[in-house]
Formats: C-alpha cells, structure tokens, sequence
C-alpha cells in the first residue's frame, strides 16, 4: 500500500499540481503565521518549541488519522495518496518556472519580476534578464529536491506521517528559517531542522541529475565536480550540491550574487558552462521531470522494500 500510495501521490501532482483551494501547506502556513504572532521571541529556545510543536502536531495528526482507518483499506489508501499529493510541488514549479520564462522571452520584464516571487526567494526589483534566468534555474534544481524528492524519501522511509512531517518542517523554513534581524534566533531551528531533513534527498537528487547529464547534453563528470566539488563551497549544505549537479548536467555556470529583502550573499561560481538563457530554463525543467520520476521510481520501490 506504500508503494501505490506514492506512485498514486506523484501521478495526481503530476496531471493536476497543488489543489486550487483549500491546499493543506496554505492552511499550515496560515496556522504557524498566527501561533508566531503569540510566541515570537528572539531566542532559539522558544524558536525550536515552535518548530517542533507544529512539525509534530502534523506528523503526529497525520499518523493518528492514518492508523485510525486501518480497518478501511480503501479510505486509508486514499488518504496516504492525498497526503503524499499535497507534500509535493513538482508539477507547480514547471508552471511557474514555464511562465516566467514565457514572459522573458517575451521581453516582458515587468510580468516576468512580478512572477518571480513563485519561484524565487531573491528580490525580483532589478533583476535584468540575465539574472532572472539564473534564479528560475537555481530555483528549478533546488526546489526539484525540495519538492519533489525529499516528499517522496520520507513518505519511503516513514510512511506519510513522514512526508507531512517533511512538508511542515520545509514550510517553516521558508517562513522563518532566514538571516533576517527578526528570525536570525527564532527561525535558527526551523532552518536546521530542514537541513537535516533535506541532506539526504539533496544527495540522491544530484546523483540523479548527474546520472541524466547525457539526456542534456552534459558530462556525469562536470556535473559531479560541479555538485561535490563547487558544491561544496555553497553556504547551504544542501542547494549547492543540487544546482551544482544541474549546473554540469545542463553544461551551465549558476552562482553569483544574491539579493534577498534581508540583504545580499554570495555564493559561489558552479560548473563550468555558459551563464544561463531563456532556452535553458525549459531544459532544467526537463531535468527536473526526469530526476523526479527517477526518485518516485526508486522511492516506491524503497517503500515496499521497507515495509517487506
């Protein structure tokens, strides 16, 4: 039923995307948004409660639900689908990432900053051309393990509990888990914990983007340099071993400067390639698909493997 469950999870987001009303996350989001106006602090202490209490309400919510349907498989099988449907993201950040190429190419600048938001964190204001190209292709290869793979490793390793679980903790992040001067305590936690959460599918998910660098054009060995050597030097622990992987796979050279609403950063110089262009979006978005349907393969069978 794992196994099904995530082959289900992952073919309704990739026919339908995130549900148009009433998604889960947005609801989540919602939640966490009110509880911090109570609990704010600037101490990591009263950060890490707030993380861990609405990460484990949900997975908790989420296994109590679950073993409660145990004597109707049915119904359970359609819960642990949905529940892996909405964790995932795949299918939303081609749309989002398609239409902001769409405008670039367009020579729409305006539209295409004012969709930037969707699919990067960075300040869209004075992005040129160039540099939007850069963001959605960065954005597409960190947000395809964040997405896409992580979702669907939990969801193998611990069952949907995990999986949400997962969603939450990934939420959080982006919520509070920045440099800002207002969560540089507070959000220290939520930005670990999905850390952690996210190292192992950040490897499996360049692996995989190393392993179609053919299918594009690229080098496994670039693409490899470019996650485990460039990579290296990002200051995520994560997002550079996958735009790294990407870098190579699309023959690209991704990294620069950064400016975020909290204030700029660095980061450094991945693969070897040409600078990114619009035509190069729809290609890292190609790779996207092929590495997401690379993990949902090897995530159901993990699945069955684990529950055997």
């Amino acid at each position: 039923m794992a196994a099904g469950a995530i082959t289900a999870g992952w073919l309704a987001d990739r026919i339908a995307g995130d549900p148009a009303r009433g998604h889960p996350v947005a609801a989540f989001g919602r939640l966490s948004d009110a509880l911090e106006q109570h609990v704010w602090k600037p101490s990591r202490t009263v950060g890490a409660l707030y993380a861990l209490s609405l990460i484990g309400t949900v997975a908790g919510g989420v296994a109590w639900i679950d073993r409660a349907l145990v004597d109707r498989p049915r119904r359970r099988a359609v819960f642990r689908a949905l529940i892996i449907w909405t964790a995932l993201g795949g299918r939303s950040l081609e749309r989002a990432a398609d239409a902001l190429a769409e405008a670039v190419d367009a020579g729409e600048l305006e539209r295409a900053r004012a969709l930037a938001p969707t699919l990067v964190g960075r300040d869209p204001s004075d992005l040129d051309v160039a540099e939007l190209c850069r963001a959605a292709v960065e954005s597409v290869a960190e947000n395809t393990s964040d997405a896409v793979v992580a979702p669907l490793l939990w969801a193998a390793l611990f069952g949907v509990p995990g999986a949400a679980g997962y969603r939450a903790a990934n939420t959080l992040d982006a919520m509070v888990g920045h440099r800002s001067e207002r969560y540089a305590s507070f959000g220290w936690a939520a930005a670990r914990i999905d850390d952690v959460a996210n190292w192992p599918a950040a490897r499996l998910s360049a692996l995989l983007a190393i392993a179609w660098a053919p299918a594009l054009g690229g080098q496994r060995a670039d693409a490899w340099r470019a996650a485990f050597e460039d990579g290296a030097g990002h200051p995520s622990p994560n997002a550079g071993r996958v735009e790294g992987a990407f870098a190579g796979a699309l023959s690209l050279t991704l990294g620069g400067v950064n400016s975020y609403r909290h204030g700029t950063e660095q980061r450094p110089t991945l693969g070897s390639g040409t600078p990114p262009a619009v035509g190069d979006i729809a290609r890292a978005v190609r790779l996207a698909r092929l590495v997401g349907a690379s993990a949902a393969v090897l995530c159901a069978a993990l699945a069955w493997s684990v529950r055997r």
